[in-house]
């Protein structure tokens, strides 16, 4: 757990910003009624860090997914922001299967902005594992040489969403998370959190079924701050800690279906640093984020998620066609929060 530890130092040494963001006046413009569109690139990292044992004597078991390069595509339009991501096979990285097998990604996400609050679903689905740290559990082993240990037939499927409500009303959000707003000053703000998803663990081993379902939800604090540097540049870096609560259900159809229910405490942190070049028409510019959970298993087991991306984007703004805007206007009649 010494990433709680530097969590915390870097977290409180943020909150330091906060007296100077809260006499800030957060003069933004909004591009709301502008179709925004963004092309991603990222370098997609989702590993599960299994470790037993405790003091010098500790095991770990890394699963990564083959994949290292995901394309996204982002359209913006009013409080609305959806993103759709896949790994393509032809980008270096993605195409070595023969070493290390198949692995698939899909992402799909929404983002809405009523007021304050920031609110995102998603859906996610992962097929494909192999152990990446042949190395440590086999010191013989040789890349390139020996075969990676894999785990074809292991889906993991996530259906999540997070709440967010900024505390200090001078600050946007979206001029970090979407480039839906640009904003003149600088300014941070408390943003406090509540996340939650289920996830299906689904693998196949000689023929043999199992499943696991998780049920996750935490609250989280973090910290969020926009530098920003003359007309068109700003650096914003953020970090948040949170603890909740993991509550499992696994079922192995070979012993006739038996089902073991299991809870356990986690602990979370996430940050991340963007920085971005905008103009009313074009924007681009990149974001280096991580995600780690942890939490402790019985006989010193511990098991780590961890997800370290980065991302380069770039995007254009245009008028939107009369029938989106029309539709939208009487989506909006219907459902005014929109």
């Amino acid at each position: 757990m010494n990433f709680l530890k530097a969590g915390l130092l870097v977290l409180f040494s943020l909150s330091a910003l906060q007296v100077k963001a809260q006499s800030d006046t957060a003069n933004t413009k909004s591009y709301a009624d502008q179709v925004m569109i963004r092309v991603n690139l990222d370098t997609n990292i989702e590993s599960y860090v299994f470790s037993e044992g405790d003091g010098k004597n500790v095991n770990e078991t890394i699963l990564s997914i083959n994949n290292k390069t995901k394309t996204s595509f982002s359209i913006d339009y009013r409080i609305i922001s959806a993103t759709i991501s896949f790994a393509p096979r032809f980008l270096d990285g993605n195409n070595d299967e023969e070493l290390k097998g198949k692995s698939s990604y899909t992402d799909l996400s929404f983002r809405f902005f009523p007021g304050r609050f920031i609110q995102n679903v998603y859906y996610k689905n992962v097929k494909g594992f192999y152990v990446e740290n042949m190395k440590d559990l086999s010191p013989e082993w040789q890349e390139g040489r020996d075969p990676y240990i894999k785990f074809p037939d292991l889906r993991v499927q996530t259906f999540g969403g997070s709440t967010s409500y900024v505390l200090n009303k001078n600050f946007s959000a979206r001029s970090i998370y979407t480039q839906g707003e640009w904003q003149y000053k600088s300014c941070g703000s408390w943003v406090p959190f509540l996340d939650y998803d289920l996830t299906v663990f689904r693998n196949t081993i000689d023929g043999v079924k199992s499943k696991e379902t998780q049920y996750n939800i935490g609250g989280n604090i973090g910290y969020f701050y926009n530098w920003v540097i003359g007309k068109n540049v700003n650096i914003s870096p953020y970090l948040a800690l949170g603890i909740g609560g993991k509550f499992s259900s696994y079922r192995d159809f070979q012993n006739g279906g038996s089902k073991e229910n299991a809870q356990y405490a986690t602990i979370r942190m996430q940050g991340g640093l963007h920085i971005g070049y905008n103009t009313d028409r074009f924007l681009f510019g990149g974001k280096m984020n991580f995600k780690t959970y942890a939490y402790d298993q019985k006989n010193n087991q511990t098991v780590e998620n961890n997800n370290l991306y980065g991302l380069l984007y770039i995007g254009y703004r245009f008028a939107p066609p009369k029938v989106v805007k029309n539709t939208y206007d009487k989506i909006q009649k219907k459902i005014p929060v929109l």
